[in-house]
């Protein structure tokens, strides 16, 4: 028996395998040709190497930019073509046809990123759609050739961030402004002033945040606190229906972003509308709703004297919370299981308060509205709601919206089958608003496209979406094995390790430190264990001077009579400066009459109907 065919021969030919590696240099042009098409179109190449490739633009960012790879083959031809035909041509000015017509080419070729790239955006963190065929991002599509690619072109007027650029600069910025993870949709916005200012927005930085270490620290210590309330509840109260926020936790770095930096801004009040996904977070996490007080309703031992009985995920919350621009009182209305009805009630409560402030423009009051996907693309209120986003007697100065699409709604993962639109969020181009499509698992990119919103409505005060796209890790509810209904999605949502963890890594791939995301779920369970939060930024001894008292409707019965008499003489008062008729106006003669009954029964002499006694309820 020779050594290669014994046992111990086999074993150390074994050995010497298992030794080895697939990045083997004679396995180099197949690992080269693979990660090529890896550059060129992510979902072309398998999970295992899109993930090894996938890491290697973690480590390659590690400077602290996201600005990935570009694909080597198309500049290492570009440069053999540009040698045979005796160096780079700049293609600034020139009478030649030819050149007239390519950098016509450069100006299609920009607004096509601008109009379609979202479509290349790299946006789902469940991978689980193949990028479509779209031949107009091609720069062959204008017949460019390789050779073109180190051909500099003038694009002052025409890209913002440098006044010129090569072909291929250019390709790689369009990419990274609008196929990154981060997809802009803003072109069928016809005023071009709010056109312009997206396409400075979102050019001059290529759609990539650039944030100080203390802020991207914050963003952890946020997504950290939103995993770890879910995850300690799962754990506490098993099987007990929360609507969990699990795949979505990036939802909880947006509503902070907002808060703050709405604050900065000089809001003074936010209300939100919300349905059940990620609530109880929102409580916790965003209002500063006390952990104690929320495990004390799952534990039973919280008053419950609420007469219809509501359930904790309906339940809403005030507080007033601490940002850099000053205290902010913060209003989560209560809402049934109609999951969008919630919307024109905090519509309604924001131009209350706007008239209450003397704020025709909404600077210091933010409506901001949280969205299911499937509900913000099924339900008929949304559009409803939408239709009056800028009528003048009810726009409230532009709604922030906010959507938690987890790609499944309540049961249909496949978009085909819910919805006649492409994205979820098509409903708003009804009233032209902009949508930010986001990738959940880049939670800086969902922190950066939170504060774009908010500039856009302070700018323009109109609507505008922040659609964050992440997954549900649990049931629509957690009493539910969506594994059933959904296997190939759950499989893979079985293999995410959460975008915590991703985040935690990436920062820890930046100099961080090994242990950091480690630590702060440690002390994050700590606090929770104690019935706290790591996070407290409520004012106790805050009182604004627009603030409702309410004590006089404290511990009282919804039944209780309740005396809304006023004097007769300040009922006749008020009722002789509702139908006085000024001098220079010539009413209709019906009105004319209307306003005559009004005035007797404001004399006492006739009796009072419902219209008058309405009347006369607003004007006391």
């Amino acid at each position: 028996m020779s050594e290669s065919t014994s046992p111990a021969g086999a074993a150390s030919v074994y050995q010497a395998y298992q030794a080895n590696t697939f990045l083997f240099g004679g396995n180099a042009p197949y690992v080269e040709e693979m990660y090529e098409n890896y550059l060129a179109n992510p979902g072309s190449v398998p999970d295992t190497w899109r993930d090894y490739f996938d890491a290697l633009q973690h480590v390659a960012a590690a400077d602290g930019t996201n600005a990935r790879d570009v694909p080597h083959l198309p500049v290492v031809n570009a440069f053999a073509e540009r040698a045979k035909q005796g160096g780079t041509k700049v293609v600034l000015a020139s009478a030649d046809a030819e050149m007239g017509r390519k950098r016509t080419a450069v100006q299609q070729l920009i607004a096509a990123y601008r109009n379609v790239g979202a479509r290349w955006a790299d946006l789902d963190p469940l991978k689980r759609t193949e990028r479509e065929k779209i031949p107009q991002l091609e720069s062959s599509f204008y017949g460019f050739s390789d050779a073109d690619q180190e051909a500099v072109f003038d694009t002052s007027n025409t890209f913002f961030g440098k006044a010129s650029m090569s072909l291929r600069e250019l390709l790689n910025a369009l990419r990274e402004t609008y196929c990154g993870t981060l997809g802009a949709e803003y072109m069928y916005i016809t005023d071009q002033n709010q056109k312009r200012w997206w396409q400075q927005k979102l050019e001059a930085i290529r759609s990539k945040p650039n944030f100080s270490a203390e802020k991207k620290l914050h963003i952890l210590d946020r997504i950290t606190a939103a995993e770890g309330l879910e995850r300690f509840l799962h754990t506490k109260y098993v099987g007990q229906k929360r609507f969990s926020l699990e795949g979505g936790e990036s939802f909880i770095a947006s509503m902070d972003e907002l808060i703050q930096q709405g604050g900065l801004k000089g809001v003074q009040e936010i209300v939100i509308g919300m349905a059940h996904r990620g609530r109880l977070n929102v409580l916790v996490n965003s209002l500063g709703k006390m952990p104690a007080d929320l495990f004390a309703e799952f534990d039973h031992t919280a008053p419950e004297d609420l007469p219809s009985g509501d359930v904790k995920y309906h339940q809403g919350f005030s507080s007033d919370v601490t940002t850099p621009g000053g205290p902010v009182h913060l209003t989560l209305a209560f809402n049934p299981s109609h999951l969008e009805i919630v919307n024109p009630v905090v519509e309604g409560s924001v131009r209350a308060r706007m008239d209450r402030r003397a704020d025709p423009l909404g600077k210091q009051v933010l409506p901001v509205l949280v969205h299911g996907d499937a509900a913000f693309a099924g339900q008929g209120v949304v559009m409803e709601t939408l239709a009056l986003a800028e009528t003048r007697g009810y726009s409230t100065g532009g709604t922030v919206h906010i959507v938690i699409n987890n790609q499944i709604g309540f049961t249909t993962s496949d978009p085909r089958d819910s919805r006649s639109s492409l994205y979820c969020t098509d409903v708003v181009k009804m009233i032209e608003a902009p949508v930010l499509h986001v990738n959940g698992d880049d939670p800086e990119t969902v922190v950066l496209a939170t504060q774009l919103a908010l500039d856009y409505r302070t700018e323009f005060h109109k609507d505008v979406v922040v659609d964050i796209i992440c997954f549900r890790k649990l049931g629509h509810n957690e009493q539910d094995t969506p594994a059933l209904t959904q296997p190939l999605m759950y499989k893979k949502i079985a293999a995410h390790p959460g975008t915590r963890r991703l985040y935690a890594d990436k920062l820890t791939a930046q100099g961080f430190g090994d242990t950091l995301g480690d630590d702060m779920v440690k002390a994050l369970r700590a606090a929770l264990d104690a019935g706290r939060n790591t996070f407290d930024p409520v004012l106790t001894n805050f009182k604004s001077k627009f603030a409702v008292d309410w004590t006089p409707f404290l511990n009282k019965k919804w039944t209780d009579a309740g005396d809304t008499a006023i004097p007769m003489a300040e009922w006749k008062r008020l009722a002789e400066k509702l139908t006085t008729i000024p001098e220079s106006v010539t009413p209709h003669q019906l009105v004319k009459k209307v306003y005559a009954d009004r005035a007797a029964m404001g004399r006492g002499d006739t009796l009072v109907d419902w219209g008058m006694g309405e009347h006369m309820a607003f004007a006391s």
